[in-house]
């Protein structure tokens, strides 16, 4: 099933698309709640290139890798990735009112629709708060 989540940025295209595709920038928002947080990141942004991070609880009781590799790029519009068995697809679109960031992604049987819903949410709203934040 594929779920799907999104958001308007408020703020130029470049940026958007910057803060989605650098390491250090990834780092600073890819979180779900205030108690996490992306410890490493690496991106390696064309077709056939891997991305990874590290995301941990800020108390050092659990964290996970999410990695995966790139199979489609197109310049401030899409990426397309595959990560497990599983493929994402973020979506890029400018408007006067803003950049809408969509994500569709494969769901995994390991939590409800619901959890992963919630969580690619929280993530991506976090995304759109700190681009907000640094402008």
């Amino acid at each position: 099933m594929k779920i799907t989540v999104e958001t308007i940025v408020y703020a130029p295209i470049e940026e958007v698309w910057r803060a989605y595709t650098t390491a250090e920038e990834i780092k600073q928002w890819n979180a779900a709640s205030d108690d996490w947080h992306t410890t490493s990141a690496e991106v390696d942004l064309r077709v056939g290139g891997a991305f990874s991070s590290r995301m941990e609880a800020k108390d050092g009781s659990m964290g996970f890798d999410f990695s995966g590799t790139y199979t489609n790029i197109v310049k401030h519009k899409l990426i397309e990735h595959s990560f497990d068995d599983r493929a994402a697809q973020v979506g890029f679109v400018d408007s006067p009112e803003g950049v809408r960031v969509s994500i569709s992604f494969d769901s995994e049987s390991t939590h409800s629709i619901d959890q992963q819903r919630d969580g690619w949410l929280a993530i991506l709203n976090n995304f759109a708060r700190h681009i907000e934040a640094s402008r």
